[in-house]
């Protein structure tokens, strides 16, 4: 088999592996491709967690692998989950050789399984198209690098960089498109997060209503004082709802509780929730990837932080005036030598508005 051939049916699996972005949680998105011959004899993902990985959903659609290539994005897993190891499924179905992007950071597999497959005496070829299969689960790969999820803040503004008028006034800035696309990111991500303010003030539904097969994020709420009114909508759904706060009220604990919410208490920094903490518990409850869509005030946190890795930006071609509410809250920053920096990712267009894309930079 060439090398170009690798590639093309690597990149097929990448493509594959797609097919899982808004149902895998908390396993990572997997694709897999057989060729016998010259010739694709079958082709999976990995389906919702407890189901089938990429390989034994592929290895199923097919009577005879025996002496196949299997084209994989991540290492095949050498353990027991849910599931059992699919470096097994290979081996007992007589691949004769597996291509792999990248192996896999998860402690329970790292190299255990190329190294099982290898053992079989089947030959193995590492890193096609690794960078491109890596984009595919940056936040499995942070959780299981860093135990923090891969978090991702949206924010919309005028061309004047306003979020809303002074009055908090906010529906619409940008078009129903940027909306719409919004639905898309939020479907993507494993909990959506948002402040107590931001609750009180648009009471959101913070769910992914979009036209395919999904699982609904976890919906986070950081609520330093417990201030979260009971008659919220998110608190709708009794499932689904997590709570992060620094504050000692067991009575409006109990009543969340109540509502089928999970109840976190982090510790207290001058008097707000632990940011970090709360990212770092997110990721110890296997959530992957963390979408903010919050107020000034949490988001100028955040930025302080340094914790966000992507914003995502979305400006209507309008001006709000400057009496109209900013980005951010950064009441700190005094001389243009402490100025936030960006590195600009992305520019696209949604509809009429732009989307940019840009990742924290440090001067």
């Amino acid at each position: 088999m060439t090398a170009n051939n690798d590639h093309a049916y690597m990149a097929h699996a990448i493509k594959l592996a797609k097919n899982g972005l808004y149902t895998t949680d908390p396993n990572p998105h997997v694709g897999c491709v057989l060729v016998k011959n010259n010739q694709m004899i079958a082709e999976g993902w990995t389906q919702r967690a407890g189901f089938a990985h990429a390989e034994v959903d592929a290895l199923g659609k097919t009577l005879d692998a025996d002496g196949a290539t299997a084209y994989v994005t991540l290492e095949p897993c050498s353990h027991t989950g849910r599931t059992g190891p699919c470096c097994d499924a290979l081996i007992n179905a007589g691949i004769k050789r597996v291509v792999i992007a990248m192996q896999d950071p998860n402690p329970l597999v790292a190299g255990r399984g190329i190294a099982r497959i290898k053992a079989a005496g089947i030959e193995v070829t590492l890193g096609v198209l690794q960078q491109e299969a890596s984009e595919l689960n940056r936040g499995f790969f942070k959780r299981m690098g860093q135990n923090l999820p891969w978090i991702r803040s949206k924010l919309a503004m005028s061309l004047d960089g306003r979020t809303a008028m002074a009055s908090g006034e906010s529906k619409w800035i940008t078009s129903p498109q940027a909306r719409q696309d919004v639905q898309r990111w939020r479907a993507e991500s494993s909990a959506i997060l948002t402040g107590v303010d931001t609750v009180i003030a648009d009471d959101p539904q913070l769910n992914a209503r979009v036209d395919f097969d999904l699982e609904q994020p976890i919906k986070v709420v950081v609520d330093s004082c417990l201030r979260l009114p009971l008659t919220a909508k998110i608190l709708e759904n009794s499932t689904g709802n997590w709570i992060f706060t620094c504050c000692e009220n067991p009575q409006k604990q109990q009543q969340l509780l109540e509502k089928g919410c999970k109840v976190f208490q982090t510790t207290a920094v001058n008097g707000r929730v632990d940011l970090k903490q709360v990212f770092t518990i997110l990721a110890e409850q296997q959530i992957n990837t963390v979408w903010v869509e919050a107020g000034a005030t949490l988001n100028g946190a955040l930025l302080d932080s340094g914790l966000v890795d992507e914003w995502l930006i979305y400006m209507a071609p309008c001006v709000l005036g400057d009496q109209g509410r900013g980005l951010f809250c950064l009441p700190d920053l005094q001389k243009i030598d402490d100025k936030k920096q960006f590195k600009l990712q992305d520019v696209r267009a949604v509809g009429p508005d732009l989307r940019l894309r840009l990742s924290s930079q440090k001067i």
